[in-house]
Parts: C-alpha cells; structure tokens; sequence
C-alpha cells in the first residue's frame, strides 16, 4: 500500500501543467493533471503525466460497476434506470422517481438505502427542495440510483442487504473483479467513497480502457446495455443541466462519466478510451482537458467546443477563460 501511495502521489505532484487560468490576458493559476488516450487493443496511444500510477476514479468507475450488477443478475425494467444505476444524478424530481422504482422493482424502500444523506446536486433541484421545506436525504444524494441497484441486486442474490456496503460482501467483490478485468490490472486499493459505497483505485489509463471496452461492445451484451442504457437516456447519467450529459447527446457513439476530484472518463465508438485526472481537483479544469483531448483523437463539433473554454469573469463580465495548455 505505500508503494501505491507513493506512486499516486508522485503522479499528481510532479503532473505537468495542463490548464490555465488567464484574466485580462494574465496567467492567475494553472492545473495539472494527467491525460491519457488508449487504443482498442488497450494500448496507451498518447499520455500527458504518468497515466499508469493508480488513482480513485470516483464516480467514473460507475459504469463499471453497473455492469457488475448486470453480470450478477440485476434485472431492471427500463433502460433508463441501467443509467440510473450509473449516474451521479442532479437530484431532479425524475431521477427521484426512478431511483424509487428501482427499489419498489426489488421490493424495497428509502429506508433500504445507506448512502450518505444531501441535498440534490443541481442548484435549482436543491432550491427547490429546501422551498418544500426538506433536508438532505439519502434518495436526493447524487449516488442513490447506484444505492438502489446494488440493494436490487443483493435481493437478487440473496445476499445481505445490511451489509452491502462492506468491501468483503460478494456484490463488492464482483464490482472489484469487473473493474479489474476491463481496466487490464489490479484494483491497486479500495477506500470509502463521499457515498459510503467502497471505491476502487486504478490507472487512468486502465479508466479510459475500461470505457472503451464498454463503448465498442458487441450487441446483445452486458456492456452493451449499459452502453445502450447511457446513450439513450445521458439525462438519467447526470441531469439536465449537465456537462456530460450534453458531451454524451452532441457524440454519435459516445459515453462518458464525470468523478469528483475532477475526473473525467470517455468511451468512443470504435474503442478508444479517454480519461482525465486533475491533480488538484479542481473541476474547473476537467471539461477544458477533456475537450482538449477529444480534438486529439479527432473528435470535434459543437458539443466538444462548450466544453473547451470556461469563462473568467470580471463584474459579470467575461475577462479570461480557462483553457487546456499541452494537450
């Protein structure tokens, strides 16, 4: 484990710079981070940082996790609720919904949940929320739909619903299998997420295999339901006002899912993967790098460019913008 740790820390600290953050024609900050491109055989076609020392994907090990539960035998009625089972969603009144009927499908209810209580991610979501007089609840916290489908998926099985968030309990260990077998290595370590689900560290390298892997897939296939899941319905995935749910409706054969400490993981149509890592974190960075990194695999159009620049601004005003530098 401390080789692990010294890796992961080294690749972030000694990152290159791969944004900057410029007002009034003055660089005021910069980000580094890692970048990394693999092909569909899984190779590494092109990196920026070390793209092979192990991090936490957060949230983008999502879709992966999905199809775990597919393989262990969750069974959901729609689509839309296979990217339910993915998403960090908003907290909007139809992801609610859905994350309820995943729960009443498997004979459960809210109180089944254990994921850490919120408030609904999206800002109108939450305001809304808060005017109906609520507080921060297991469903309205952005991981719920995953919540659900593991606890579906332990009724499935038969396994224990109380304890389904323990790393040794059978649904976690097929989550840590999958993951494994798609990146192509190892879970280097497994740590507690913000969600209180347990949370697999691997490359960002083997990030943007796995995704490529899913993104190919062959019809009638696990990975191909939660592909076809995430590409019909990318409002389910995030929300309606959403960075990757805009990425996933403006790419033919695209699917993608953001992470927290900015994490950013891709999957193209003919098998090439992408990922991002920030090293800092800082979100603001994430979609400007991954814009940066699509125009390098050839990939471009206007869901592509509101991606690549962000806005400073100045009095409301916008006076600079943060933008990809290296990649």
């Amino acid at each position: 484990m401390v080789k692990v740790v010294s890796a992961s820390f080294t690749a972030l600290s000694e990152a290159p710079v791969v944004a900057q953050v410029e007002r009034g024609g003055f660089v005021e900050s910069v980000h580094r981070g890692v970048a990394v491109i693999t092909t569909p055989s899984g190779e590494v076609d092109f990196a920026i940082g070390d793209a092979t020392a192990p991090h936490f994907p957060r949230s983008s090990n999502k879709p992966m996790q999905t199809l775990a539960m597919l393989r262990s035998g969750l069974t959901l009625p729609e689509p839309r609720l296979v990217a339910l089972s993915a998403a960090s969603h908003s907290g909007e009144a139809f992801h609610l919904e859905g994350v309820r009927a995943i729960l009443a499908a498997a004979g459960l209810t809210e109180g089944d949940l254990q994921n850490t209580p919120d408030l609904p991610y999206d800002e109108t979501a939450r305001d809304e929320w808060l005017r109906a007089g609520n507080g921060p609840t297991s469903i309205t916290q952005n991981c719920s739909g995953k919540h659900a489908a593991m606890l579906a998926t332990c009724v499935v099985n038969g396994w224990d619903t109380a304890t389904y968030r323990d790393p040794s309990h059978p649904l976690q260990q097929a989550m840590a299998a999958t993951i494994s077998e798609l990146a192509g290595e190892q879970v280097a370590a497994t740590a507690v997420d913000g969600c209180g689900a347990p949370v697999m560290a691997i490359s960002p390298a083997g990030l943007a295999r796995a995704f490529g892997v899913i993104a190919a897939a062959k019809e009638g296939s696990h990975e191909a339901t939660v592909r076809d899941a995430i590409r019909a319905h990318p409002e389910y995935l995030g929300g309606t006002r959403r960075d990757v749910t805009a990425l996933i409706r403006g790419v033919d054969g695209l699917i993608a899912k953001d992470g927290a400490e900015a994490v950013y993981a891709v999957g193209l149509a003919d098998g090439r993967g992408l990922a991002v890592k920030i090293a800092d974190g800082g979100q603001r960075a994430r979609p400007v790098v991954m814009a940066a990194l699509l125009r390098r695999a050839g990939v471009d159009g206007p869901a592509v460019d509101a991606l690549a620049r962000m806005d400073v601004l100045g009095h409301g005003e916008p006076v600079g913008a943060v933008t990809a530098v290296g990649v």
